[in-house]
């Protein structure tokens, strides 16, 4: 019997952020007949192996920090306070599952109908969905979202690499082990070496550079790869890769062993190895080709300004594009597609979002390191290479916050506080600002709206400052 057809005014492929917020808008406000089409965890890899799990990861490792800091300002705090890892990963998977429902129940409560299966697509219009029950049913519609995301990769001709986890398998550690090594030197890598350093944890960083985030601002690059250093981490620096992972001891924790063989000859033993290497679009059985949607030479779904891929009716947006791959960028994105694509004739719309799209320029971000740092806009030498070194005019202050003022001499110095304004022009516009710091996270997002807006160097100059916070040195710096 051949698999019945069901007909939709818009099909979303992937229940994360992007295809969520699509959905939610789509359904919710202007009453699109939307059916969600999800084959793992509802939310996404930020709720599940992602930016949340992150952020409560972080912040039990920042405890362990601050009891250390304590002592300083006369607390009687033991020096090394024992914790319950195992406690505190029940009470973060008891968290994460209830943000799974809460998602549910938010497609419920806007009518977006959930189905769970793998989808491939059949031609331009149809989709073929293998159902969990072992059925199988069309789909079809004349809107088709594709927000699949991405899964973290390992490398490819390393004898023995499987030995080693991703950043998905990162979160279902139940014991931690007493060293670990990261190979990479973007954002995932830093955060996670970062939690397991402060936890007290043998931590190793294989970089192929000098210095790890390297998209970001030289100042932060230089600041915080040393800021690693003096916390601990041993960092391998200029590394020329691993030529092999050999497992001496299967187990978990401190039972497992692993001995990492360098191309250069040099051996090191671990107890784990985390890969934070890249990661790739999750397209493996949607066969995005049999609708004609172009992709890059990487894998990803081609799009343009409106999240339109090669093939009218079918959009994709989030992480299987390879654009700014972060949350709320995927929500955003997705919510002005459905704006456009349903808000336009719609009462709760208007004709005003015929050209929604999402605007890509001076998104801000935060990297959960040790400290934080944050960013919005232009690097200092990609506001040169734009502008011209005469039109770019720099703003830049180093200090140890108000908070170490108890702290030694000697600890102070590797707990920096650091902050950078880029400006251009006459007018000196603030093209790109640049923190490092305690309280980077939350101080971002507000000087993330006023950069947006457009702020100038003299408007930050206006505001009247809010003392004591370190914040007040990016005001009438």
């Amino acid at each position: 019997m051949a698999p019945m057809t069901k007909r939709y005014d818009f099909v979303v492929i992937g229940g994360g952020s992007g295809g969520s917020g699509a959905a939610r808008r789509a359904s919710g406000w202007y009453g699109a007949n939307t059916v969600l089409i999800e084959n793992g965890l509802s939310g996404g890899t930020c709720v599940n192996v992602g930016c949340v799990p992150k952020k409560m990861t972080w912040n039990f490792a920042s405890i362990s920090e601050t009891l250390k800091d304590g002592v300083h300002y006369g607390y009687d705090i033991p020096k090394n306070t024992p914790f319950n890892f195992a406690e505190f990963k029940k009470k973060r998977d008891a968290n994460i599952k209830n943000l799974n429902s809460a998602y549910e129940r938010n497609w419920k409560r806007e009518n977006v109908e959930l189905v769970r299966g793998n989808a491939t697509f059949i031609s331009e219009r149809e989709l073929e969905v293998e159902l969990q029950d072992g059925e199988k049913a069309i789909y079809t519609a004349p809107h088709i979202l594709i927000a699949t995301g991405g899964h973290p990769i390992k490398p490819e001709g390393i004898k023995g690499a499987d030995y080693g986890i991703t950043s998905d398998d990162f979160f279902a550690i139940e014991e931690l082990p007493p060293k670990i090594a990261f190979v990479g030197a973007g954002y995932i890598a830093v955060e996670l070496a970062g939690v397991m350093n402060a936890l007290g944890i043998e931590t190793h960083m294989f970089i192929r550079g000098e210095r790890f985030l390297r998209n970001f601002d030289p100042m932060i690059q230089e600041t915080l790869t040393k800021r690693y250093e003096d916390a601990g981490v041993k960092i391998h620096k200029n590394h020329k890769g691993i030529k092999e992972v050999m497992c001496l001891k299967d187990g978990k924790g401190k039972d497992k062993l692993l001995k990492l063989v360098g191309n250069d000859g040099a051996i090191v033993e671990v107890n784990e190895l985390l890969w934070a290497i890249g990661r790739a679009p999750e397209i493996e059985t949607l066969n995005p080709a049999k609708a004609g949607v172009k992709q890059t030479s990487r894998g990803h779904i081609e799009v343009d300004a409106y999240q339109n891929t090669s093939v009218d009716g079918i959009y994709a947006l989030g992480d299987v594009t390879g654009q700014v791959e972060l949350t709320p960028v995927a929500i955003a994105a997705g919510r002005a597609l459905s704006n456009r694509l349903f808000g336009t004739d719609h009462p709760a719309g208007g004709p005003h979002l015929a050209n929604a799209k999402m605007d890509y320029g001076n998104i801000p971000t935060v990297v959960f390191s040790h400290p934080e740092v944050g960013a919005t806009g232009l690097t200092e030498p990609q506001a040169i290479s734009k502008y011209g070194i005469e039109a770019v005019k720099v703003y830049h202050t180093r200090f140890t916050a108000m908070f170490y003022d108890f702290h030694p001499a000697e600890e102070q110095k590797i707990q920096p506080t650091e902050y950078k304004i880029v400006c251009q022009g006459p007018e000196e516009n603030i093209v790109g600002l640049h923190v490092l710091g305690l309280g980077s996270s939350e101080m971002m997002q507000g000087f993330g709206v006023a950069i947006k807006m457009g702020a100038r160097k003299r408007d930050f100059d206006a505001c009247v400052a809010i003392h004591p916070t370190s914040a007040e040195e990016i005001v009438g710096s």
